[in-house]
């Protein structure tokens, strides 16, 4: 069966920068800058992107565009006789089901937003009520179900129409009016009363918060957002490669996604920090940002509805984008690697994540339980659990084998990876860097993936 490929370059582009583009762009990247220093945190980050992620994410393009299939197919394509390298594509299998498991409930939950502030349920709402507006929901296990079901069938309905005609299509026009919204949210936002204050917080240069916080802490902060904001480790950008044509230089692609991913990430905290500063609410990270702090700062807002309403379709096409991808992801491997047709790997997966979100959902309620997770500060729920095995073991190690593939002549080879790298019209990657993608990369990596495992004592 031929191999479909994306219509147009900005097809791919966009498609790839929605896999990229999720909710960690929004609540975390502009708690980390506020807090390590604004700016300096920002020019860690973009130097870390430049020299950790770029190079790992043409990696992944490189395997699958010279391949032309999905991760396991790709390594025995490319791998050298008798090796196992294709063990990993196993792995990344599992780590975009396992991401599935839990993301596609979070992408549930700013659809149920998007849907109350539609539907006014937030007007004229005190302040005190509307943390308890999210404790209900998680604790309404149906209510979740239902905006998880919407997520994941509507998800693979998209998939099931093929590459051109469902992901691309689909994805192109929701990241266009993704990219429209958060530019519309951020004007807004930058129109408040006392918003210049929180633009100074968030982006002037602030060595003093930044050596309070400790430089080690910003700069460790700054590799661990750069990495993970790609999540590279499991495949998800590879079936994009496989994808491509050869007109451009895998290069200067990566960089144009790194582009969008920061894009939004950036414009992200041009939307938070004017509005909570505007009206004195003390911006914090994680969903407590997202379901508590902002709905509160909407609410107190002329025309708080429609905004909220504004910022949480935003969300809900974040997160769905990335849905689309992994969906894409995991089908695509199931029809390479078992033969299936488009419509049945459309079937079987959509009943599989369908099943396997359920424990997530009821680990709010009827399945809670309370686990003391490495690098926490709190206990954590079954869905914390799943995140943490897909953030900090699967992206990590993932990245690693993919880098050790790429560039060490047990694998496929830095010759080879360079000549697929370089083909094509645009930016090209230098030779000369192959003794730092041999010997100090890895070692980068590894320094995230140990940092990821360090417990530390829960708060309290």
């Amino acid at each position: 069966m031929k191999r479909e490929n994306f219509q147009s370059r900005l097809g791919f582009l966009l498609v790839s920068a929605g896999c990229a583009i999720g909710i960690g762009n929004v609540w975390k990247f502009p708690y980390v800058t506020g807090i390590y220093g604004g700016g300096v945190f920002v020019l860690f980050y973009l130097l870390f992107l430049v020299i950790m992620g770029v190079p790992v994410l043409t990696m992944e393009l490189a395997v699958g565009r010279a391949s032309r299939k999905s991760a396991i197919d790709a390594y025995k394509a490319l791998e050298p006789k008798g090796s196992k390298w294709h063990i990993h594509g196993w792995f990344c299998l599992i780590g975009c089901c396992l991401l599935m498991m839990y993301y596609t409930t979070v992408a549930g939950w700013m659809l149920d937003y998007f849907y109350k502030f539609t539907t006014g349920a937030f007007e004229g709402m005190p302040n005190d009520a509307i943390d308890g507006v999210f404790s209900a929901m998680l604790a309404n296990p149906g209510e979740m179900t239902v905006f998880m079901v919407i997520i994941v069938l509507a998800g693979f309905l998209v998939c099931s129409f093929g590459l051109q005609k469902g992901l691309e299509r689909i994805s192109k026009w929701m990241m266009l009016a993704l990219l429209a919204l958060i530019v519309v949210l951020a004007v807004h936002s930058l129109t408040l009363d006392g918003a210049a204050e929180g633009v100074k917080f968030y982006l002037l240069p602030d060595f003093q918060r930044a050596s309070e916080a400790g430089l080690s802490k910003v700069i460790t902060g700054a590799m661990n957002q750069s990495f993970f904001t790609l999540s590279l480790g499991i495949a998800a950008m590879e079936i994009f490669g496989s994808y491509m044509s050869k007109e451009h230089s895998l290069t200067g692609e990566a960089v144009r996604i790194c582009c969008l991913d920061t894009f939004v990430a950036f414009m992200s905290g041009m939307i938070i920090f004017p509005a909570c500063f505007s009206f004195g609410v003390e911006a914090g990270s994680g969903p407590a940002l997202i379901f508590m702090t902002l709905p509160r700062v909407f609410v107190n807002m002329a025309g708080g509805r429609i905004w909220g309403a504004l910022f949480f379709l935003f969300m809900t096409f974040a997160s769905f984008t990335t849905v689309l991808a992994v969906f894409e992801n995991i089908m695509a491997t199931c029809i390479d690697s078992f033969r299936w047709s488009r419509k049945k790997a459309t079937i079987v997966c959509c009943v599989f994540i369908l099943i396997a979100s359920m424990p997530c959902i009821l680990g709010y309620s009827s399945w809670y339980f309370s686990v003391v997770l490495p690098n926490a500060t709190s206990g954590g729920q079954i869905l914390d659990v799943e995140d943490f095995i897909v953030s900090n073991l699967l992206l990590p190690l993932g990245s690693l084998v993919y880098l050790l593939f790429c560039v060490s002549k047990w694998g496929w080879g830095f010759d080879k990876y360079l000549a697929e790298v370089n083909t094509g019209t645009g930016l090209k990657m230098s030779r000369a860097f192959k003794p730092y993608f041999q010997f100090i990369l890895p070692v980068i990596i590894l320094v995230i993936l140990i940092q990821g495992l360090i417990i530390v004592k829960p708060a309290g």
